[in-house]
């Protein structure tokens, strides 16, 4: 069902884009890295909980160099596939619902004309 078909090399090849734009632009992968690390350094979640969290945001935001990273990092965490599943449809669901509630925005426009 995927395009990327081969997810190890995929992650291999964004890390080697990565340091590239490093090379060219170093203090915006500097910054990227500093705020990354420091989400990561959570006092009131637990690695699972905020890679839970992450993955939903890759879903909704479909990146998939995120969508690889916290796959593996919530199976690295102690993530089974059935709890990767749940988290994915709460993303699923809040896609949903985030559509439904901007459609209404539509009916506004209609009721206005």
């Amino acid at each position: 069902m995927s395009a990327i078909k081969d997810w190890n090399a995929y992650s291999a090849a964004l890390r080697d884009r990565g340091k590239e734009l490093g090379q060219l632009h170093p203090e915006i992968v500097k910054g990227f890295v500093a705020l990354s690390n420091g989400a990561a350094k959570t006092q009131h979640l637990d690695a699972k909980t905020r890679e839970f969290i992450a993955l939903g945001v890759a879903i909704t935001t479909k990146c998939d160099g995120c969508l690889d990273a916290h796959v593996r990092k919530a199976m690295a965490a102690g993530a089974t596939k059935a709890e990767i599943a749940e988290a994915l449809g709460v993303a699923i669901a809040l896609n949903a619902g985030a559509a439904f509630t901007y459609a209404l925005h539509a009916l506004d426009r209609a009721n206005e004309t």
